[in-house]
């Protein structure tokens, strides 16, 4: 009882020192979590797992709490875990990795002599789902650690139960890291836990679960192992089936878990923690009566009906941007008008309003401006980013070529002072009559009153001007050599 006092009291201070010391090098070292308001540094697990890993290896070495060959090996398939979770910190590995490596580690600790090879495979499958549940739960401050704690003390109630000490010893040390992480991680948090932190815990709290309940009935073994891991498993679940029934994929991310729900129902923070950490402590409690027979098997279903209920009730809280009704099929349109006023548009549009774009191309508008925009989505939310650029159209600004007529002169038009038009393409003419109506709302074909109307437009806009008239009179016209010498014979003879 002592030994237990004091190794559970180093591994809170330890860890709670570890972590201090630990925020100041994820800073400068660019570990933080960038899916919140503020960044916070990913270096809280590996506080709750050197401190674990430290206080029962000293244990097993001093020979106070030796740990056993089960127990020993958990140990260190655990911090094979913790280490491909520091790595996914670092450089953002894909769930599917995660997911295969923590089935690997889960393969060396289950009894399969004990429990047989389907049942050992299918406690694999378990220890690894845990594991990615509890990486899920790390989306707000607080609600892994305490998750965790609630559920390393309903273990720990189980495993003294059954005369496991070194295993009840190993949950007490762990319970009591995660007080001292979480000392750093409530609301506002300092600190966070990562997925070297969290894998680790939900490794080492599934696989110790599986341990304890080795050579029972399957029904009571289900019973006891989903009521141990009831807010994990409610969790994973609820965000599986929004992002399947939204059309979203399963691996993005997004703000879909249980904490931001109950903060959409208008919970603060540390409040949707407190009435998690509640729900939680309920379903480990029902865990630990089932397993020492105060409550029958039974109680998992009616266990397992509340935390259902519960996930179809906060399933339908809105929690994705929403849908536009405009934008639920895909379109395509495009439009064109002569004159001055001439464009073309295409659109594309897609579902929920995610991979919309929209690009714009006025074409001889009398402005010369082409336009493109482009809207997206990130958190349910519709961010919309346009760019601009002008482009050189007519430098009379026409869009029409008019007949070549030497008689033709053009006149540049003129730009209204209020207008502040600078580019060549966008000079219009003063007072420029009305463009005349689309073509294909004439129902004539389009490419030839289109040619006809650019032809008028632009003959009422450039008119000839008319012709000169001469200052001087023009000189007589003289005839030819031949001519003036047969006049000047003509003189001198008389």
């Amino acid at each position: 009882m002592l030994y237990g006092i004091a190794t559970a009291t180093s591994a809170l201070f330890l860890a709670a020192v570890l972590s201090a010391l630990l925020r100041v090098p994820a800073l400068r070292l660019g570990m933080v979590d960038r899916r919140r308001v503020r960044p916070v540094p990913l270096l809280g697990g590996v506080a709750v797992v050197g401190s674990t890993c430290l206080v029962a290896a000293a244990g097993g070495w001093t020979g106070a709490a030796p740990l056993s060959h089960e127990v020993g090996r958990l140990l260190a398939a655990g911090a094979g875990v913790a280490v491909l979770g520091l790595v996914a910190d670092v450089w953002r590995l894909k769930a599917r990795f995660l997911l295969v490596g923590t089935a690997v580690a889960a393969a060396f600790v289950v009894p399969y002599d004990e429990t047989g090879l389907p049942a050992g495979l299918a406690a694999v499958a378990w220890i690894a789902c845990v594991a990615a549940a509890f990486r899920g739960l790390d989306h707000a401050d607080g609600l892994a650690g305490t998750v965790g704690v609630l559920t390393a003390f309903g273990a720990g109630v189980c495993a003294a139960a059954e005369m496991m000490d070194d295993l009840a010893v190993l949950l007490s040390v762990l319970a009591a890291a995660l007080t001292g992480f979480l000392m750093h991680n409530w609301h506002p948090a300092r600190i966070a836990f990562g997925a070297c932190g969290s894998l680790f815990t939900g490794f080492v709290l599934a696989a110790a679960a599986v341990l304890v309940r080795t050579g029972y009935d399957a029904g009571s073994t289900a019973a006891v192992l989903f009521a141990l891991t009831a807010m994990a498993t409610a969790d994973a679940v609820l965000v599986v089936l929004s992002r399947r029934l939204a059309g979203r994929p399963a691996h993005r991310r997004g703000p879909d878990h249980l904490a931001h729900r109950l903060r959409r129902l208008g919970l603060t923070p540390p409040g949707a923690t407190v009435v998690l950490g509640a729900g939680t402590f309920a379903a480990v409690l029902v865990g630990v009566l089932i397993h020492t027979g105060w409550l029958a098997p039974v109680g998992g279903l009616w266990l397992a009906g509340a935390v259902l209920a519960a996930v179809l009730g906060l399933l339908c809280v809105r929690v994705y941007g929403p849908r536009r009704p405009t934008e639920l099929h895909a379109t395509a349109t495009r439009s064109g008008t002569t004159g001055t006023y001439a464009t073309a548009t295409r659109s594309r549009a897609g579902a929920e309003g995610r991979g919309t774009g929209t690009r714009s191309r006025p074409a001889a508008d009398g402005y010369g401006t082409a336009a493109r925009s482009r809207t997206v989505e990130e958190y349910g939310g519709y961010g919309t980013a346009t760019r601009s650029r002008p482009r050189l159209a007519d430098p009379y600004g026409t869009g029409a070529r008019a007949a070549a007529d030497p008689g033709t002169v053009r006149t540049p038009a003129v730009v209204s002072p209020s207008e502040g038009l600078r580019t060549p393409g966008a000079l219009r003419a003063l007072h420029a009559p009305t463009p005349p109506p689309a073509p294909h709302a004439l129902g004539a074909p389009h490419s030839t009153h289109m040619t006809q109307n650019r032809r008028e437009y632009a003959s009422q806009i450039f008119t000839p001007s008319p012709a000169r008239q001469p200052e001087y009179p023009a000189p007589p016209l003289r005839g030819s050599a031949f001519s003036q010498v047969r006049e000047s014979l003509r003189v001198r003879d008389g």
